[in-house]
């Protein structure tokens, strides 16, 4: 569709003075409406997907880390070439060029569909969540056995591939109830009689998980307010700066966050090629996804450092040259300075993305596995909403953003971020350490080795 806005005429306006008519309009958000949908049920789902084609922690996180590799080259490709290419040659080839990968990548995607591993489809896993608060909330008034009984155990219900001598953990007790075992609750073969009214243990546990990891994944929403903020106001710096790479080429001013996709794909290769293996040599293991993950948020608080050392490189030029009231002087200061705080946040979320997507699907329950690496997204989509309401709040109560960039004070702006990632920082370690791994392991059968 947005291939069709570009060749053909009726779809956009005749020149760049005329309105858009409400047609026009309609079918532009339709795409876009598609894109977002689209994007949103293939790049997490594909992850997921291919993560369940291996069965090694390890090997899960080498998929994470080069996944990410390839998005974020892609999109540094996206950014730069096929920018170029609308800008310099056509748009109609741009976005030519992007519907016919995609309509190669979905070709890949069907010829190899009979070599993948799929699991089998359970229903819904937000029902099964629903059960529980029902089953909890019908069975609150009866006593839960003691648990250090010998038949604690046997009063809850156990499913086919649950350890039979395995209650439910001591924590958040109250969801226990819905897995006691009262009279009509199973039928005489054993299977449950009223769903609504009994679960399993192990459908018990898995809220008890979503609700541990909720704290841990509030503390990094914050990141991606500071990316997004960092984002928006980098391309306004660079727009007042210098960006002549020689003197007959000038670099667009959004194109400078290309770096920090870049540094990502580096860094994201360098430590899955030479740094991760290393460490695995010397102490026997690699840094665990929290680790990770701090490492990544401690990257972030010195890209927003970095970011407000540069602006207050800048605007002291600005003061040298008493140039504070006019907003379309350029500062005789290199853009290519804003590439090395773009350049920390990318190692950074080098760090702190493939770290959470591998502690989310690692750590949630099997049913939302899907969810589990959704969750960046929702994080990524949060920041950036965030970050508006940010900038909007210090614009109503600063004289730091105004419309005259050369006036303003941004490094106060990345400093007070930098600040707030601080004791974001501090609230995360907080997090991790009051982190409590779900206690119940169940022994499953594989169906294809029939080892334990």
């Amino acid at each position: 569709m947005l291939t069709l806005t570009a060749t053909i005429k009726a779809l956009r306006p005749s020149d760049a003075e005329t309105p858009a008519s409400g047609g026009q309009l309609a079918f532009l958000y339709m795409a876009i409406a598609f894109y977002a949908v689209g994007t949103g049920g293939t790049r997490y789902t594909t992850m997921t997907m291919g993560a369940d084609q291996f069965t090694k922690v390890e090997d899960q996180d080498v998929f994470f880390n080069w996944f990410f590799i390839v998005v974020y080259g892609v999109l540094a490709i996206g950014g730069t070439a096929v920018v170029y290419i609308e800008d310099s040659i056509s748009w109609e080839l741009g976005f030519g060029i992007c519907l016919a990968v995609n309509a190669l990548a979905l070709l890949c995607l069907l010829l190899g569909a009979k070599y993948y591993r799929r699991p089998v489809p359970e229903g819904s896993p937000f029902t099964a969540l629903a059960r529980v608060a029902v089953a909890s909330f019908r069975k609150r008034k009866l006593a839960l056995p003691p648990p250090t009984a010998e038949s604690a155990a046997a009063a809850y219900y156990h499913g086919p591939s649950e350890r039979a001598d395995q209650p439910p953990s001591s924590s958040f007790s109250y969801m226990n109830r819905a897995a006691l075992i009262v009279r009509g609750d199973v039928k005489e073969d054993g299977s449950i009689a009223r769903p609504w009214s009994l679960c399993t243990v192990q459908e018990v546990e898995n809220p008890k998980t979503l609700i541990r990891i909720i704290p841990l994944w509030t503390s990094t929403i914050f990141i991606s307010v500071c990316i997004a903020t960092q984002t928006g106001l980098s391309i306004l710096q660079a727009i007042t700066m210098n960006r002549h790479l020689c003197s007959d080429i000038s670099i667009p001013a959004g194109s400078f966050v290309v770096s920090t996709l870049v540094a990502t794909c580096l860094t994201l290769f360098i430590l899955d090629r030479a740094i991760y293996p290393l460490c695995h040599r010397l102490i026997g293991h690699t840094p665990t996804p929290l680790q990770r993950v701090g490492i990544g948020q401690i990257f972030n608080i010195a890209a927003m450092v970095a970011s407000a050392l540069v602006e207050h490189r800048r605007a002291t030029i600005i003061k040298q040259h008493n140039a504070a009231n006019q907003p379309d002087w350029i500062v005789p200061m290199s853009a290519f300075w804003l590439v090395l705080p773009n350049t920390l946040t990318g190692i950074g979320e080098a760090f702190h993305f493939p770290g959470q997507i591998a502690f989310y699907y690692q750590e949630f329950p099997k049913s939302l596995k899907n969810t589990a690496t959704g969750m960046i997204a929702v994080i990524l989509s949060l920041g950036f909403y965030i970050s508006t309401v940010v900038v909007a709040l210090v614009q109503r109560a600063t004289n730091w953003l105004p419309d005259n960039l050369n006036s303003a004070r941004l490094d106060n702006v990345y400093w007070m971020l930098a600040v707030m990632a601080s004791i974001n920082f501090a609230y995360y370690g907080l997090c991790s350490k009051l982190y409590k791994k779900q206690r119940i392991k169940l022994v499953v059968v594989d169906a294809n080795t029939d080892e334990y």
